[in-house]
Order: structure tokens, then sequence, then C-alpha cells
């Protein structure tokens, strides 16, 4: 039970699940896993992709993990069911943009769905799609680099603001409702999006992950009892305490 949750992601984006993990369950002890040196996943081929998560998830495996979290849409999309096939001795909890909570936020409203070119190209996202089309306007926004610009820790000022306006001119007569984070990236620009996009709701999937994270431990037995404030370990693959610090950083932001 007081074995750690590991939890990866291509970098950085991740700690917006580790944020909604802790704060639902701050008893347990976490491993992050950053893999920075191969950031960002979205732009990769799926083969790659595919790759790097099984690695990741071995290596968490490895590190006495009793549960992984795959804090990462794109590696959710190419990865997440071979490797529950190839791990079936624990639980792994994927993430997936929040077009739920987004549909049932107004009827028949226009919802954004923002996200890496290859998460919102795979099968498992227009599956989803397909599955609200008929209650409300859905419209997927490839977001090419924006992974990376949040990476090297570009979270809102003047280019940041520039690449969302550009990003958004396209949808400049539409009536937006709301927009859905479909890279866990995206939560840490949530201040920038509302400035150059106005008024609109913001969803994201990582309160839902967390929630089904506790829901399979609890399937699991596992779930910790323990009373104390749990450890939480972040790792890296570029090795840099540079990296470490903007992690730790974005965790307690």
């Amino acid at each position: 039970m007081n074995r750690p949750i590991g939890v990866f992601d291509s970098g950085v984006g991740g700690i917006s699940i580790l944020k909604e993990l802790v704060k639902l369950m701050p008893n347990e002890n976490y491993i992050y896993m950053g893999d920075s040196a191969n950031a960002p996943y979205g732009s990769k081929a799926a083969e790659e992709v595919q790759k790097l998560a099984t690695e990741n998830v071995e290596k968490l495996i490895s590190m006495d993990a009793k549960a992984v979290v795959i804090a990462c849409n794109t590696a959710t999309s190419v990865a997440a069911e071979s490797l529950r096939k190839k791990h079936p001795e624990i639980p792994i909890i994927g993430v997936e943009p929040a077009l739920k909570p987004a549909v049932l936020h107004k009827e028949n409203s226009v919802i954004v769905v923002m996200g890496t070119p290859i998460t919102l190209h795979e099968h498992k996202f227009h599956d989803l799609m397909s599955h609200y089309s008929d209650r409300a306007e859905i419209i997927s926004l490839p977001c090419h680099n924006l992974a990376a610009m949040i990476e090297k820790g570009i979270l809102e000022g003047n280019e940041m603001e520039a690449y969302l306006k550009e990003l958004f001119k396209p949808l400049k007569n539409k009536k937006i409702d709301s927009v859905v984070l479909g890279c866990t990236h995206y939560p840490f620009i949530k201040k920038s999006i509302l400035k150059v996009f106005g008024n609109v709701a913001i969803f994201d999937g990582g309160e839902g992950t967390a929630r089904e994270t506790k829901r399979r431990l609890e399937e699991d037995g596992t779930l910790s009892h323990s009373n104390k404030k749990g450890k939480i370990t972040i790792l890296n693959s570029l090795n840099s305490n540079e990296q470490i610090k903007f992690s730790q950083k974005l965790l307690y932001l």
C-alpha cells in the first residue's frame, strides 16, 4: 500500500496531473518521470512514442510502482492499450481530453479542443469526438510546438500571446463556449488563453484522471491508509537540476 504511484510525461506537462493526484491523495508516495530529453512526444511518429512510453513504464515498474499514470495525452492515445496488455499486473491509467464536462457545461455549445497533432489524429480521440458530435460542435485545433514552448518555461508574455493569437485567428468569427485542453502541458497557460481568447470555460483531464486513479487503487486494494503526507520524487531524463527545479515550481504554482 505504501509503494509509490508512478507518473510519467514527455517533460513537465504531466506535473498538471501530479498536482491533481496529490490534491486528491496527499498521503500517497509518488515518483514523477519527466522525459524532457525526448520532449515533446506530440510531434514524433507513433512508433517512437510507443517505444518511449514502454521504456518509461518499465522503469517505473522497476522502481516498485504499484500503478502507473500516463500523464500525457499523446502517449495515452498511442500506447495505453498495448501497455495494459503487456503489464496486467498493475493498473495503468491514461488521460484523455475532458470533452464530457465541456459538453455538459452548456447545451449545443461550440467547443474547441486544443491538442498535439498526433493526439488529435489518433482514432482514440476521433472515437471520443464522435460520441459527443450530436450534442455540440467540436472543433479540433492542432497546436504545433506549443508543448515545446511550455517545456522551455514560456507560460505567459508577448511570445505566448502572439502564438495564441495566431493559433485562434481562424476561429475569430466563432462564438466559442468552451476550450478543452488536450495536452497535459496546456493547463499551465490557462491565464494566457483567457487573456487572448476571452471569457470561455476551460476544461482539462487532470481531476478526472486523479479520480480514476483512486478508483483503480481502491479496486486493486492498494490505496494507502497512511496518515502522513506522502513523498514526491521528481526525476527528469535531462538529469538537469534546472529542469527539476522548474518541475517543482510548476507543482506548487
